[in-house]
């Protein structure tokens, strides 16, 4: 059974912007991380065979992530005050919370989505990265599915943002308690965005390509 060859090989280029498919000529465009020099007939976007700078762009955004989940975690997310109690809730202390007031269900979904998902996209990407760099052959197919995966379930990260917002919204209605966002939720809001924007950034093409260059 013959080897299928590659787009590149067949001189094919996809638009990142639109997915067109696009013939490029020989010579029309570079492999030294450079900008494009030939743009896609339909959006007018500039052509790359991999995303540039893929692994540093991606590196930058997953570290800058880890830095916000520190503070995300240590920092209260969110206050809640009645007439003789005040509260500031962690992450943490918000679902050991729900799990003491009878509610395991609620806790085991905020707990999965707040530490259990970043966590994983942590890990994921940061295997990801490494491998690639690396030039690993190792499970290819199970890596790009990994992937897949992490760009599935990121957007449930911000399952906490979300649960504060609600509370805030839905207690400004009682006079006798009171429901606040705290600086912690800013954070956590960032671990999410910043993960969501490496996972963008990395180009899962690169899985494939072995020890070549991020061009």
């Amino acid at each position: 059974m013959s080897v299928l060859r590659r787009a590149g090989e067949l001189g094919l280029i996809a638009c990142t912007v639109c997915g067109l498919v696009c013939r490029v000529a020989p010579g029309g465009d570079r492999h030294d991380g450079a900008a494009a020099v030939m743009a896609c007939p339909r959006c007018g976007s500039g052509l790359h065979r991999r995303k540039p700078n893929s692994y540093a762009r991606t590196w930058a955004l997953l570290i800058a992530a880890f830095i916000m989940y520190i503070p995300a975690n240590v920092l209260p997310i969110m206050r809640t005050a009645s007439l003789n109690d005040v509260d500031d809730n962690t992450i943490i202390s918000g679902v050991v919370e729900l799990w003491r007031v009878g509610s395991p269900n609620l806790a085991v979904i905020v707990f999965t989505a707040s530490i259990v998902v970043p966590m994983l996209k942590f890990l994921v990407l940061g295997a990801l990265l490494l491998s690639s760099q690396l030039g690993s052959g190792w499970a290819r197919v199970q890596r790009a599915k990994l992937y897949r995966l992490v760009e599935l379930v990121g957007y449930w990260s911000m399952l906490d943002v979300f649960v504060v917002a609600l509370l805030t919204a839905l207690v400004r209605f009682s006079v006798l308690s009171l429901v606040e966002p705290l600086p912690g939720v800013i954070f956590f809001g960032l671990t999410v965005v910043l993960t969501m924007l490496a996972s963008m950034s990395f180009d899962p093409r690169l899985i494939w390509d072995g020890r070549d260059s991020d061009d």
